[in-house]
């Protein structure tokens, strides 16, 4: 399955790359993330591999991130495995006029097992949960601005 969203951001790219950049403000704009640890290589960089720990309802996902692309401020893309799901993350931002930037994430999922099931019947769960991120992302960029 394969589906990207986008969304316009009323701040600079810079101000955007940064809060996107920092590890310590991912549970900020993703609901349920209780941990993230680095596993090994350098913090953000081609080659890291990080273990994100998510509390979703009753379930417990952990799932395995590891960074495939860092070009920043344009593209940064990653891994992120769990039971059953591998996903490819394409993170693309442009600058637009008067200080805005628009974020475009690109999915690809793969699933394998029970999860295979879950892709098949809920597909629009998965791109639903992207555009929720997205919406808290732009939310926390432009409260920094206004901060």
């Amino acid at each position: 399955m394969k589906y990207a969203c986008s969304i316009i951001i009323n701040a600079p790219i810079d101000r955007v790359v940064s809060t996107f950049d920092d590890p310590k403000r991912m549970s900020e704009w993703m609901p349920g993330l209780q941990s993230f640890e680095l596993i090994s290589g350098q913090q953000g960089h081609v080659g890291a591999r990080s273990k994100l720990c998510f509390q979703m309802g009753k379930r417990r996902v952990e799932m395995i991130e590891t960074i495939t692309e860092r070009n920043l401020p344009d593209v940064f893309s990653g891994t992120y495995e769990a039971k059953g799901v591998w996903n490819n993350v394409v993170n693309r931002f442009s600058v637009l006029e008067n200080n805005m930037t628009e974020y475009i994430t690109e999915q690809e999922f793969r699933f394998s097992g029970f999860m295979k099931l879950i892709g098949f019947l809920f597909p629009s769960a998965f791109k639903k949960q992207t555009n929720l991120y997205l919406n808290r992302f732009k939310a926390v960029v432009e409260e920094d601005e206004f901060s």
